[in-house]
């Protein structure tokens, strides 16, 4: 039995679940490319903005510019692109930033949470008509004979559609599993970079308002010796 022949036999829910199938491997296929192209490419572009940072702010700013295309770059630059701005708006920046592109990584796992939920549904509704079908064609005089052997053999076909909803429904919640474990993966990887940004810049500011102290007193001590 092939393919075909099962899908025939598996009654009018078999429709429903080759949708919901063909749009979970769409959305399967989808995250598989987006994955595949940043998780090599993260703790590079973090690892080379926060050494530039140590060094340089400019350059630093420059290298997550030039990683726009990645979560991590635009995630770094969303707040190196700010112009000397307050820790703390620093600090939001960054937490902004994180939100949204977090948001961006769950896409398509509503989807594959409407396919967990609906499929093995689906199932065993198809399961349910089929049995209604098979045993409405029984009658009493018929359970001692021969002629019920088409009615098992429906009763088997029947069940073929709930077997489809569960292979449907495992599939996805495998793939919703590991894309979730991803999505962590990469809030902690954030979390990291953001946070040794964020002192880096801290250090920074603390040191530049340490320099411009003296100066500011100076031109205090100066503005008294002129009123005396």
């Amino acid at each position: 039995m092939n393919i075909t022949e099962l899908f025939a036999r598996g009654g009018i829910a078999m429709w429903p679940l080759l949708f919901l199938s063909v749009l979970a491997l769409g959305t399967i296929i989808d995250r598989i490319w987006f994955w595949s192209r940043i998780l090599t490419k993260e703790r590079e572009v973090s690892g080379r903005v926060l050494e530039a940072a140590r060094r340089e702010w400019a350059a630093a700013s420059e290298i997550a510019q030039r990683a726009n295309k990645l979560p991590m770059g635009r995630f770094l630059y969303s707040a190196l692109s700010l112009e000397t701005p307050d820790p703390e708006v620093f600090r939001l920046a960054l937490e902004t930033s994180a939100d949204e592109e977090l948001t961006v990584m769950r896409k398509g796992e509503k989807i594959l949470e409407a396919v967990i939920a609906l499929s093995p549904m689906l199932g065993l509704l198809g399961t349910v008509v089929g049995l209604i079908n098979s045993l409405g064609s029984i009658e009493l005089s018929d359970l001692a004979s021969d002629s019920t052997s088409g009615t098992v053999l429906g009763i088997g076909e029947a069940l073929i559609s709930t077997a489809a909803g569960l292979v449907i429904a495992i599939v996805s919640l495998a793939f919703y599993r590991l894309f979730q474990g991803f999505v962590f993966g990469q809030a902690k990887v954030f979390r990291q970079s953001g946070s040794e940004l964020e002192l880096l810049y801290r250090q920074a500011w603390s040191a530049q308002e340490r320099a411009s102290e003296p100066v500011e007193s100076q031109s205090a001590e100066m503005a008294t010796s002129h009123e005396n």
